[in-house]
């Protein structure tokens, strides 16, 4: 059997993502990454996340545009590039023509296009992104439309709706003394804590949700805007150095315990999971959720979902979709009765309205819906055996805009998706900067309920604002993605880790995970989709033993850990009888050296090298070597799970 691609094993796809070039105009630079700008810096500090111009469909997907006639021209002073574009499907699309100029203390980009006939969009025009280090919590001046200004600060709790309204400029202070001033022309702009939906940027976007949308674009509505990025001042210090030399990791004493870790299980996937039960219990997961909806399944898939937790020895978990209104006490305990002939197997049961399935944006009427409270009462009821859980099936999001009573409840959840505004590995990755913040606003939300995530993966299990997520029969990176690659690569083996790292160290009691097989799942089986070296070779996908080694820690004393550079590495570590149990993510396509707090005793990686070996056997990284020092090399995208001798 041939070997799969060095991009197969890395991202689970043989897409080849041209790098962003990198524009320079004195001490200003940015990214310049399929026609937008990223990562607009002066003097090394980051000022600027994005400036894009994007086009979206009316289910709020993102439309990959078309580049021609593209010019870069740089003299190290100064840069303009110019290109023309189109984004949307054959016969249905927007045409338009880009330009940005960039000079030591600014940058402008201008785009102006029209439709090819009657276009239906969501948004479409400028969207600009303020990152979230050294902006969180800060003060900015804001002006308004009417040309009034005004004074704020960019939300530290995570706002659920449109902080910042009616804007035409921001100015903030990255650092001290540095003065940025973004200016937006061409229409209303307005934001929204992007933070919401695990992306690290705070977001200030065209065209206000209060207006209709889908919205109707034809070839007489020419769309003309421009922002453009003005640097005032001088900082009274320069950014550090960045990603050169290694990584540096210190223990910082006891945090609490690891949280537990589960995975999840939609009915279409029960059969399937039934052919590879006996590899799921190698995983030894401390629970299984199973999203039920009865509007699609029944008693049947209720007690062979309960049967699967049995066999793989996980406390089984209920995610219960309620579809009634008026009669949702009455679905409840028909549901109850049936869970009670098969033994009550669910030690939790959560539930949803059917509405709240679906996102409702602001300035749009909530949909019918059982009212929360009573719903909470009736399932408590229904199933008085079990934990009963809140909050929702869709994103965080949701749960900030409709925060649940707690009274009746034990415990409030919700999920993510790393790619619901873009699907590039770098948003992948820097979804991990936001979780923080997440997860301490859900604990606000929450109170003193204990707080749980998931079932979340990179992918999307369900679209909240539209019909349904993009199916992908491409294979490649693109946002709401049901189907994600870098689920079956070695990214999907770090962002995992890396999402554990961060809710462990929030505090979180619980996390679920993606899926038993399918699209977010961790054991290949045959699928309609391409899942290249899999369909051929099957066996577990690389996330399998990282969940397998998580899984292991659940309820163990977890160390504090402290990362010097978190960008590019993240690490769970827990107490043990023989030493310190590590577990370490390189985060990044390129090697990385890691300084470690201790003396190494025993190590295993996987990475690129290994990824054959590990997809054929589900005890890979059971198989540890003797090692020594106190440095660690770890590939691209690699993890390595380590024992350190205990300090002292």
């Amino acid at each position: 059997m041939q070997e799969p691609s060095l991009a197969v094993r890395l991202t689970g796809t043989e897409e080849i993502v041209a790098p962003p070039r990198l524009l320079r105009a004195g001490r200003l630079s940015a990214e310049l990454d399929a026609g937008n700008l990223r990562a607009i810096r002066h003097d090394g500090i980051e000022i600027i996340r994005a400036v894009s111009f994007i086009v979206r469909d009316e289910n709020w997907g993102t439309y990959n545009a078309s580049i021609t006639d593209l010019s870069v021209e740089e003299d190290g002073e100064t840069f303009a590039v110019r290109y023309e574009a189109r984004a949307g499907e054959p016969g249905r699309g927007f045409r338009y023509r880009a330009e940005i100029v960039g000079t030591p203390r600014s940058v402008t980009f201008r785009g102006r296009g029209s439709a090819e006939g009657a276009f239906v969009t969501n948004r479409t025009g400028f969207v600009v992104l303020h990152p979230v280090k050294g902006v969180a919590g800060s003060k900015v001046t804001i002006e308004h439309v009417d040309g009034s200004i005004e004074d704020g600060r960019f939300p530290e709790i995570i706002d659920p709706l449109q902080p910042m309204m009616d804007l035409r400029a921001l100015t903030h202070e990255p650092v001290p003394g540095l003065k940025v001033v973004c200016r937006m022309e061409g229409d209303t702009f307005e934001m929204e804590d992007q933070r919401n939906w695990t992306d690290a940027s705070y977001k200030t976007y065209v065209r206000p949700l209060g207006l209709p949308w889908p919205y109707r674009l034809t070839p007489a509505d020419v769309l003309d805007q421009t922002v453009t990025i003005g640097i005032e001042g001088e900082a009274e210090s320069t950014a550090s150095g960045g990603a050169a030399g290694p990584v540096r990791i210190a223990l910082d004493g006891e945090a609490g315990p690891a949280p537990r870790l589960g995975i999840g299980l939609q009915a279409g996937e029960i059969a399937a999971t039934e052919g590879v039960v006996e590899t799921l219990a190698t995983l030894q997961p401390a629970f299984l959720v199973y999203h039920h909806d009865p509007r699609a399944c029944g008693a049947a898939e209720l007690a062979a979902a309960a049967d699967i937790a049995r066999r793989i020895g996980a406390e089984a978990w209920l995610d219960l979709v309620v579809a009634e209104v008026e009669d949702f006490a009455g679905e409840l305990a028909g549901i109850g009765r049936q869970a009670a002939e098969i033994g009550d197997p669910f030690a939790v049961v959560r539930v949803s309205p059917a509405a709240d399935m679906k996102g409702t944006l602001p300035g749009s009427p909530w949909p019918p819906a059982a009212p929360l409270d009573a719903l909470y009462r009736a399932a408590r009821s229904a199933f008085p055996k079990a934990r009963i859980g809140g909050g929702m099936f869709s994103f965080f999001t949701e749960l900030n805009r409709k925060r649940p009573p707690l009274d009746d409840l034990d415990l409030v959840g919700f999920t993510t998706a790393a790619i619901v505004h873009a699907g590039d590995d770098r948003t992948v990755f820097e979804s991990l900067e936001a979780l923080p913040y997440v997860a301490r606003s859900a604990r606000a939300i929450a109170g003193d309920r204990p707080v749980v995530a998931g079932p979340s993966a990179i992918g999307m299990r369900l679209n909240p604002y539209g019909a349904a997520p993009m199916e992908n029969p491409g294979n490649i990176r693109q946002a709401m993605n049901r189907n994600d690659p870098r689920q079956r690569g070695l990214i999907g083996v770090a962002f995992t880790l890396g999402y554990y790292a961060v809710m462990a160290e929030e505090g979180l009691e619980a996390v679920a995970f993606g899926g038993t097989t399918g699209a977010q799942g961790v054991v290949a089986t045959p699928q309609d989709w391409p899942q290249p070296h899999f369909d051929a070779a099957g066996g577990v996908f690389p996330v399998f033993h990282v969940e397998r080694a998580l899984a292991r820690l659940a309820g163990r004393r977890l160390h504090a850990v402290g990362v010097d550079d978190p960008a590019r590495v993240l690490a769970v570590a827990a107490a043990g009888p023989d030493g310190i149990e590590m577990l370490i993510a390189n985060l990044t396509p390129q090697a990385q050296t890691v300084g470690l707090p201790a003396k190494l005793v025993a190590a295993k990686q996987l990475d690129a090298e290994g990824f054959v070996a590990a997809c054929g056997d589900p005890a890979f990284l059971d198989g540890l070597a003797p090692a020594s020092g106190t440095e660690l090399s770890l590939g691209a995208y690699a993890v390595a799970r380590l024992f350190l001798q205990s300090p002292g």
